[in-house]
């Protein structure tokens, strides 16, 4: 089996912002994009314009409709103790680079590892069996088995990337997070508690996803901020504006007659 590195000092991973996420999936198509012709290329297809396509993809983005939530009995006085109204959760998944990774210690001939110099876990093709031990290991879903090639492939952080010289030092950043729309990712040193990366996890209380596995997943996840029902808004009665053509501007004057016509 594989042995794991030291721990590393440097940990490169993602931050997800689970209140921003729109569930756009446009960081999974570009991920699906970048990485069709970087480090673990191809990412193949099969039958992708038949009845029953299936392909590998190192990111998905799964959508939840969570049902609305009654304040907690005994009260309180916080936004969290107000009734939550229902919403809809886009949760992106993806490798989560953990500091104790299953799918490294159960990888019977060193295909996966672990990088001691970042900490960011990926495979030897070249290696790999496809005997899929690791993602049999992996809690997160986060191995994907490409029938095509026989092997295993998962996120690589965009590791060809975001080491890439001759990009510019803005574009040294996984596809993922240089194409969410939102800013619900961000990507950086989660080992450097000086990090923008550190301190946005800090500030949001930012969570390990299944943390009582002890894996110590590396990237984390923002949750939700809550939500106001809003229904005592609805319910008030609606305050009556009232305006003052005289008080508008020329052009402002002149559309309202044309729409009051």
């Amino acid at each position: 089996m594989t042995a794991l590195p030291p721990p590393s000092k440097k940990k490169l991973g993602l931050v997800i912002d689970l209140d921003t996420c729109v569930g756009c999936h446009a960081c999974a198509v570009s991920c699906k994009e970048w990485n069709a012709g970087g480090f673990a290329a191809p990412l193949t297809d099969e039958r992708p314009y038949g009845e029953d396509p299936s392909g590998v993809w190192f990111n998905r983005v799964h959508s939840y409709e969570l049902a609305a939530q009654d304040a907690p009995a005994g009260g309180g006085c916080g936004v969290a103790d107000a009734p939550q109204p229902a919403m809809t959760l886009h949760f992106p998944r993806s490798c989560l680079h953990c500091e104790q990774p299953a799918c490294v210690t159960v990888c019977p001939t060193g295909a996966s590892y672990k990088r001691a110099e970042d900490g960011i876990v990926l495979v030897d093709e070249d290696k790999c069996i496809g005997c899929k031990l690791c993602s049999w290991a992996c809690p997160y879903g986060a191995r994907e088995y490409s029938a095509v090639e026989g092997v295993m492939k998962k996120c690589t952080l965009c590791v060809d990337r975001i080491y890439n010289e001759n990009l510019s030092e803005a574009e040294r950043q996984p596809a993922c997070v240089q194409a969410c729309p939102t800013r619900a990712r961000h990507f950086g040193d989660l080992g450097d508690p000086e990090s923008a990366v550190s301190k946005l996890v800090a500030e949001r209380g930012g969570v390990d996803l299944m943390a009582q596995l002890g894996y110590q997943p590396t990237n984390k996840y923002l949750p939700p901020r809550p939500r106001r029902a809003g229904q005592a808004q609805a319910d008030a009665p609606q305050r009556e504006e009232a305006l003052d053509p005289q008080a508008l501007p020329t052009v402002l004057r002149w559309l309202d007659r044309v729409l009051s016509r």
